[in-house]
């Protein structure tokens, strides 16, 4: 599997292929779907690294320092591809 930053350059440069509108509609479509694949790849990969924060709790009674997961979830509209960011 590549990694985050790689899919998410190879995204950009479908949306820039996209944007120039000079393919055919097959060609359009195919890269839709690949852009679409990358997308949804990408959003997996937030969503795992950011549960995976950790969260320092307050320690009890001079008790550890515990560590927590945080638990995130990534909806759909949280991610805004117009502006190039996810």
């Amino acid at each position: 599997m590549a990694n985050f930053e790689d899919q998410l350059a190879e995204l950009e440069k479908v949306v820039e292929k996209l944007e120039r509108g000079d393919l055919s509609l097959e060609d359009n479509v195919s890269l839709f779907e690949r852009g679409m694949s990358l997308s949804d790849a990408c959003k997996k990969q937030l969503a795992n690294a950011e549960s995976r924060i950790e969260v320092l709790l307050e320690p009890k009674e001079n008790g550890p320092v515990r560590v927590a997961e945080l638990d995130v979830e990534v909806e759909e509209d949280d991610l805004d591809l117009d502006d190039g960011r996810l």
